[in-house]
C-alpha cells in the first residue's frame, strides 16, 4: 500500500460522516416507545449500514476504522456532561434497562466486526444446472 493523499482524504471524510453519525446516534439512542427502545434500534441500524457500506463501497479497512473511529469518539465526547452540566447519556437506576450503555457497547462491537470481517468469503462451487431430460 503506497502513500496517497487521497486515501488520507477519504479517511477524513469518512471519520467526519463517522462523528455526524455517531452525535445523531448518541442523542437518538435514548428514545423509548414505550417498553421499545426505537431510538437505539434505529441508531444501531444506521451506524451498521454506514459501517458496512463504507466497507463496501470503498474496500478498505483503513476507511471503514476511520468511520468507526469517528462514531465511537462522538460517542465519548457526547456521553459526558456538558458545561452546563446537562448529560445526553444518562446513568439508568439499578436494575433498570439503560439504552446508554448498550449503545456504547455496541458501536465499538460493530466497528469490530465490520473491519475484520475477511475480504472475500470463501464460495460453494457452481454446479451445472440439470437438463430436464437427464435421469
Amino acid at each position: 500500500m503506497s502513500f496517497s493523499w487521497s486515501r488520507v482524504g477519504t479517511w477524513v471524510v469518512a471519520f467526519v460522516v463517522g462523528a455526524v453519525y455517531g452525535v445523531a446516534g448518541t442523542v437518538a439512542q435514548a428514545f423509548m416507545l414505550g417498553w421499545f427502545p426505537l431510538g437505539l434500534v434505529l441508531a444501531t441500524v444506521g451506524v451498521v449500514a454506514l459501517l458496512v457500506a463504507v466497507r463496501l463501497l470503498t474496500g478498505d479497512r483503513w476507511t471503514a476504522l476511520a468511520a468507526g473511529l469517528g462514531v465511537m469518539v462522538a460517542t465519548r465526547v457526547f456521553s459526558g456532561a456538558g458545561p452546563g452540566g446537562s448529560v445526553v447519556v444518562p446513568q439508568a437506576a439499578e436494575g433498570a434497562f439503560n439504552p446508554g450503555i448498550v449503545w456504547t457497547i455496541i458501536v465499538p462491537l460493530a466497528a469490530t466486526i465490520v473491519i475484520a470481517w475477511p475480504e472475500s468469503l470463501p464460495r460453494m462451487a457452481a454446479r451445472a444446472p440439470e437438463s430436464p431430460d437427464a435421469e
